[in-house]
This record gives structure tokens, sequence and C-alpha cells, in this order.
């Protein structure tokens, strides 16, 4: 099953209440405390549930598992894994942008590994194929298309097999959602009468869900996606179906249709992993068959062997990349550049589940023969500060991971301080060799991929609403583990103050206390936003280093730089500049960064991590398609916000009829007395009060004022910088243009455009074609006319809804702007016409933060009312 290409952005942001317009605001964070009150719930349900169950007997069912079943497991997380794969290849096959098999395999292998694991933001299937598919040269929409494909594809796939398997067992999950088993079954028919309806709906023209319009694919890539999803199913049912102890009262149908209830319930929770969630069903639908304390022995099981063991596989097999450097043929080398694009994400994730790791062996006891071993060896307060400080460590690590995702210097550096220091303290606490291993093994990682953490934002970031949730999920569970684990321990205060080797409840119960400050610490640093400060405009070094930047590069709209009302940010090279303000809670930048590709993809991450600091929102606004990979690779969202206008100066030609309206302008403006003329930037002083007056006069005539940001205002030093083309008529000035050139000759483009009232008329024309020829002999390749605002959207039925809200200002908003006068009269010179975008977080952000780039161009609401 898939969709089509037609997914659009919802809500419908013109239509929003004030009410709704809060509540999506909002959304992500009462999501990410609804996701914790359902994991606290299960918490509280898993414990009441296992009343009769103690830790000794969840120990022993585990070591009772036998190789054989731990083998076949692995069998047959292999072929789940194996047919995950197909997901990726059946959709790269559907857009028809089929990618060499091992590339493949290997992006989508990660993307379940750390889906599986983590599952959201950094850390999630989308953001690893969009990192791997863009360096392997598919467009973000292709991306998205694939995403959208494996998404809808899984979705529509568990959502009916779990409605399918409700059926059988509705009796025994009746109980946990409170409901009876009638009002389940009837219920779940209903959605499977629903789910069928909206399947043959949606193979015709499609259907509207929620502000995005579905539309599935043929009936037989339908029949193999749907296919593909039954078989990972019960690949990975067989898996812990494979860890239940010997001679299990349950047959495998019986229990594929448990596990299919749990996993789909699980996704619905929203905590990461579904953690909790499954386990909470599979006790409560197996316990009083196959025993509870072997139920979650299988379960713990079937988690190391399904969820961590193929992250560990993936990471070794991309540090195995890394380290051979696999560049000797076409397809080893496709191989490496996938594996480099990977490498920070698993590690990431494999940071995360290590430092679970760490939180969750601090409130569990390390075995009898360890713990005498440390005693002949170590002192007590070694071993008591090893594992309060181990604790610790996993929590920081659990932070740490967020850095690595975004491939920042200064995580890499931590991970590898903390990962060093807690595998010393995992063999000083418990003599844990399992955790030693896999923390060098991340050590390795680390050590192999340095090259790929180059950025320098700072680590000490706000945790966003799904980072507080994963610490918030990862804090109940530690609390829940240790009051499962030490149940029989009655508790007393003099609990906090017993320091021997066998006393395993107070050391973690100290543990859990400096979780839980730690945490609350953290918790409170990231939701106690700092103050917005206004941003100084960018000082004389930083202008001149900016200005040596651009005329080395083909950007000529760069040198509005030059205004200085804007603040410049320059990579940590020196090569690349970008130049931003601050009007409410956005950061603006103007255009893309100027410099290398490098150094420009570096600035992006640079001016949202310093955004996110000061508590705002990273807007680009007129971004490029060349940027759009580096902005969706730091999480933004981009809409397109009209067309640029560029004129082939090759092809500009006053002859032939394509040109007669042009050419019978600057015959009619010669004929009127018009003459033309380019002075050079030492000339201009000569000729500036001049300049002024032809200037005040346009805006008193067109009782307008002087704007700013994406646009220049007449000053003396601006005005000054570059050539100046002027019209004279009987020897007086009476319309003049600022030229904006850079050293390249590949663009130029103009800023100011003024006019006297009493001018020839067309008398702007005149001047553009004038100086298109003038520029085109001297060799200057293309002329930038500048973008026309809100045009060149999609105007189909099932265009977004970004689109068709700004369709209508272009109809209907002529009172305010005039949109199709602009786009009229740039369209008379025949341009190219390239996109432009608005790049910002989704939501209702891009409402937002248009409304704040358009208060700084003009300069407050004041003047945007003025005009």
């Amino acid at each position: 099953m898939t969709s089509s290409t037609d997914f659009s952005p919802a809500p419908d942001e013109a239509d929003l209440t004030p009410r709704v317009s809060r509540l999506n605001r909002y959304a992500r964070p009462l999501a990410a405390v609804a996701a914790l009150f359902v994991f606290a719930a299960v918490g509280y349900a898993i414990y009441k549930l296992t009343e009769e169950v103690t830790y000794a007997d969840v120990v022993n069912g585990l070591r009772a598992t036998s190789s054989g079943s731990i083998a076949l497991a692995i069998v047959f997380t292999a072929l789940s894994f194996a047919t995950l794969c197909l997901y990726d290849i059946n959709a790269l096959a559907y857009i028809e942008r089929r990618r060499p098999w091992a590339e493949v395999a290997l992006t989508a292998f990660s993307a379940y590994a750390v889906g599986n694991v983590a599952g959201f933001g950094a850390l999630s299937g989308g953001a690893i194929r969009y990192r791997a598919y863009s360096r392997a040269g598919l467009s973000p929409e292709d991306i998205g298309r694939v995403i959208a494909f494996v998404t809808v594809s899984f979705s529509l796939g568990l959502v009916l097999i779990t409605a399918l398997a409700l059926l059988p067992v509705s009796g025994a999950i009746a109980p946990l959602v409170g409901v009876s088993q009638n009002w389940l079954v009837g219920g779940d028919l209903a959605l499977l009468a629903v789910l069928t309806v909206l399947l043959i709906a949606a193979s015709g023209k499609g259907v509207m869900i929620a502000g995005r319009r579905l539309r599935l694919a043929d009936s037989r890539t339908m029949s193999r996606q749907f296919l593909v999803t039954v078989l990972d199913i019960a690949f990975s049912a067989s898996v812990l179906y494979a860890l239940l102890p010997a001679g299990a009262d349950i047959n495998w149908p019986t229990f594929f249709a448990v596990y299919a209830v749990a996993i789909g319930l699980g996704v619905i929770s929203h905590v990461p992993a579904g953690i909790g969630v499954f386990e909470t069903v599979m006790v409560a639908a197996l316990g009083s068959h196959l025993g509870t304390e072997a139920v979650l022995a299988s379960l713990v099981a079937y988690r190391l062997i399904y969820y961590v063991l193929p992250l560990i596989v993936a990471i070794i097999l991309v540090t195995i990349a890394e380290l051979r450097q696999l560049a000797a043929t076409p397809f080893s080398a496709g191989v490496a550049r996938t594996a480099g694009r990977l490498a920070p994400t698993l590690l990431a994730t494999l940071a995360l589940v290590l430092g679970v790791m760490l939180v969750l062996s601090s409130v569990t006891p390390a075995p009898d023969a360890n713990l005498d071993t440390l005693a002949q060896v170590l002192p007590l307060p070694v071993v008591e500060g090893a594992h309060f400080l181990a604790s610790i460590l996993g929590l920081l690590l659990v932070i740490i991971a967020r850095g690595l995702a975004q491939r920042l210097d200064g995580a890499w550096w931590s991970a590898i301080s903390v990962a060093l220091a807690a595998l010393v303290l995992s063999l000083a606490k418990a003599v844990a060799i399992y955790e030693a291993a896999l923390l060098m093994l991340l050590l390795v990682g680390l050590v192999s991929s340095r090259r790929l953490f180059q950025r320098p934002a700072s680590l000490l970031q706000a945790l966003n609403a799904t980072w507080l949730l994963t610490v918030g999920v990862l804090l109940f569970g530690a609390i829940a583990v240790l009051l499962f684990v030490y149940r029989d321990v009655q508790y007393s205060h003099d609990l906090w103050w017993q320091f021997e080797f066998s006393a395993e409840a107070p050391r973690s119960l100290r543990a859990v206390l400096g979780l839980t400050i730690l945490s609350m610490a953290i918790s409170l640093f990231s939701l106690l936003r700092p103050a917005t400060f206004a941003m100084p405009p960018a000082g004389e070094a930083d202008l001149e280093k900016a200005i040596s930047i651009l005329d080395t590069h083909d950007v000529a709209d760069a040198n509005l730089v030059r205004t200085g009302d804007k603040s410049v940010m320059i990579s940590p090279d020196g090569k690349a500049f970008l130049m931003y303000a601050r009007q409410g809670r956005s950061f603006i930048a103007f255009l893309d960064p100027v410099g290398p590709k490098a150094s420009c993809d570096e600035l992006v991450w640079q001016f949202v991590e310093t955004a996110r600091a000061a508590g705002c929102r990273a807007v680009f606004y007129q971004a490029s398609p060349v940027l759009l990979p580096a902005i969706a690779d730091a999480g933004m969202k981009a809409f397109k916000l009209g067309e640029l206008a560029l004129v082939d100066l090759a092809h500009f030609d006053l002859k032939g009829g394509r040109w007669a309206s042009l050419r019978q302008t600057a015959t009619r403006a010669e004929r009127d007395g018009l003459s033309f003329e380019i002075l050079p930037a030492e000339q201009i002083p000569t000729i500036l009060d001049q300049l002024r007056h032809v200037s005040d006069t346009w805006l008193d005539h067109h009782r307008a004022r002087e704007k700013g940001f994406s646009l220049g205002a007449f000053t003396d030093a601006y005005m000054k910088a570059q050539p100046v083309a002027i019209l004279r008529c009987e020897g007086r000035i009476v319309a003049f243009a600022n030229i904006l050139l850079t050293a390249t000759k590949d663009e130029a483009s103009i800023d100011l455009m003024r006019f006297s009232p009493d001018a020839p008329k067309g008398s702007m024309d005149f001047l553009f074609v004038r100086l298109m020829s003038e520029l085109r002999d001297q060799g200057y390749r293309h002329f930038n006319l500048g973008m026309a605002p809100l045009s060149g959207l999609s105007r189909r039925q099932v265009a977004p809804v970004w689109d068709r809200i700004a369709n209508t200002f272009y109809e209907h908003g002529e009172r305010f702007y005039n949109f199709k006068g602009l786009r009229a009269f740039k369209a008379k010179f025949h341009p190219d016409w390239h996109p432009r975008y608005l790049a910002v977080a989704g939501g209702l952000n891009p409402v937002l933060a248009l409304l704040d780039a358009t208060l700084l161009i003009g300069g407050g609401l004041k003047g945007v009312v003025k005009k």
C-alpha cells in the first residue's frame, strides 16, 4: 500500500480560531505530556500485574532460555529486517529512482534499527533516509515520496492486521482498555468497515484526511506491500514466540493475534518504542497461560535481540565501512558514502541505548559473585561512588545523543569523555562486562567517524518536548524498575544511610534520587526559555569580511549586506557568511548563506542553534532550491514564497517580435529626450544631492517610507558603495537605480528604483533595457529582476494549504500589494523563473514567520500600514 505524492500540509491556517491556534502551538508538548501519562499508567499496570513475580524469577527465566531458542530468534530477526528492506526497495521502484541494493539495504536496515529503538525527531527512520538518499542524489521531493510510501504502507497494513487480529482476542484486550468485549468488537468491526471504504476511495481519485490527500497505488502494488507488512509482523512475532518457555500452552496463530494488537497499541501510544504499552498487553494476555515471570523474561530477551542487536550490527557495519574507507569500486564507494551519512544517527541511537542501560543497571542488583570480587579489590566508597556516578553519566549520555545526531563537535567530545568514564565505572560498580563491551563499541565508532562531527554549535541547548518526554520516560521507567526489583524491601529512612556491599536497595535508591534531581534541573533549564534580546547590526570588521566574500561569489543581491541594518554571521572557517535580523521571536536570514557549499551547510546549523538558544524560531527568507537539503537536515520545512526572475543576458536582444513592445518603449524614450548613463561608485558623491531629491520626491508622491532587510534604503554610505544607473532629461536626473555587482560577472541586479513624478512615461522600462544591454556588453551573464512574491504556486485542487492561501492573496490582494502587476512587469523581459522558499518549522510557524518578515521589511506595523 502506498500513497501518491499528493501530501499537503494541514491545517488550514487561514481558518484557525485563536483557541485552535494555541492548541496547535502546544500540540507537541501536550502530546508529550499525554504520552508520559500513558507510560506512567502502563507502568502502574505492569506493577500490579506482576505482584506475585520477583526480580529473581525473571532472571531465572532469562537463564533458562536455551541457546537454540536464542539462535532461532536471531534467525527470525534477520528475516524480519530483510523483509523490512523491501519497503524501501519497492518505494524506490515505485517512484522510478532505483539505487544499488547494497546502499538501499544498509539505509533501510539502519533506519529500522534506529526507528525501532527511538523512533522520534532526529533519531527516526525518516531522518536517516533523508541523509542517505540525499547524498545518493535523490531530491527532497523524491525522498519525501519514499518516506510517505514506507509510512503509509506500514501504517495501513498494521491497522488492518491489528483490527483483524483483535477479533479473536477481544476478550483478553477489553479489560485492558476499560470497555466491554461487545463494545470493543463493535468498534473493531466499524474500524474495518471504515478502513475498507477508505481503501476503495483512496484507490481512485483519493480522499482528504486531516487536510492531506491520500491516494493509493494500483491494486498490485497495494497487495505486494500488504504481503510485506504481514511477513514483517509474522517474522517479528516469531522472534518472541521462539523465546517463550518450552512447552508453552499457546498456538502460533493465537499468539500472532495478541502480538499484532500489542504492536498496534504500542504505536498508537506514541511512547518511544512502545515501551511499557507493548509489555502490558502481552503480560495481561499471556501471563495467566504461561506464567507472568516467563513472559517477562521472554520480553526482556525479545527487546535485546530484536531491538538492540540490529542496532549493534548496523553500527559495526558502518564502522567497518568508515575504517576501510571503501572507495575502490563504484559499488563499494556507494556503500561507504551511505555509511558516512548514517554513522552519526546510528551512534546517537547507540548512545541513547547505552544511557538507558546505565540508568537501569543502577536500579538493579549486581550478581553476588561480582560484588564479592569487587569487595576484595576496591574499597566500598569507590564502589558506591561508581554506582551513583554511572547512573548520572547514563542520563548525560541520553542528552548527548541529541547532539550526536546533529553532528556537533562538542557532542563528540562529550560522548568520548562520558563513554570512557562510564566504561571504567561499569567495571568498578559491578564488573559489568557486557556494558563495558558496548561502551567500547561506541568509542570505536566515535573515533572512526570523527571527521563527521564538525559542527561547532553549542551542546548546551534547551531540550524540546520530544526529548523531555524521553527523559521523563527514562526516569519513570527507572522508578518502576526500582519498585519492582525491591518490592519486598520495607522502606525506611534508614535506607538512605546504609552503605554495605550487599546493600543494593539503598544504593539504587540514592541513584534514583540523583537521576530525579538532574532530570528536574534539565527540564527546568529547557522549560524556562531565555529572554529575547536585540540583535546588534554588523560591525565594520564583519561587514568588510562579508563584502570580501560576496565579491568572489555569484549572488548579486548579497550586496544588500552593505545596508548595515542586518547582523552578519561568519562561518567558523571564515569562508562564508549569512545576513539576518530578529523580529519578534523569529531569527530571519535573508537569502542563502554566501560561500562554499560545505561552509554554507555549517552556517545553516550554526544559525538554527543560535536561534534556538535565544528561544526563537529560525527562518530563511527567499531560500533557493540549492539550500533545501541543508534546511531539511536541520529539521525545517520549506514553503514556496514566489519566483525569482532571472534574465539570460546572452539572449537579451531587442530584435524580433517578442521584444517589439520594449523596442518601441526605448525608441519613444529616446525621442522624448531621455539619455542613459552608468556612473561608477567614485563619481556618486558629485550627484548625491540630485539623487536624494529624486528619492524624496518619489517617496512623497507614493506616500511611502523607506523599507529594510530585503530592500535597501537611501543612505549616503549605501548609495556610494556601487555604481548607479541614471536617466537624464534635458540635463536633469529624473530616474535612477543603484546596481548590485560582484567580481565574478555571473549576475547583476538592482535595488532602489526611483523616478520623479514628471519623468516621461516608460522611463523605468527604458532604464532596464539600456542597463541590461550595457551589462551584457560588459560581459555579465545574468540579470536578476528580483522575486515576484506568491507567484508560481500550485493551483491544483490537491495543492497544499499554504499554496491555496497564497493564491487567494495573489488573486485578491491587489489592495495591499501589486502582486500581479509586479509579475507582469518582470515578465516583459522574458526571464527564467526560479522558485524561492520560506523555510521554517511546521505548524503555524510559516504564517508567523512570514508576518515577522513582513514587519521586518516594512519597519514595523506602522511601516507596513503606511506602505
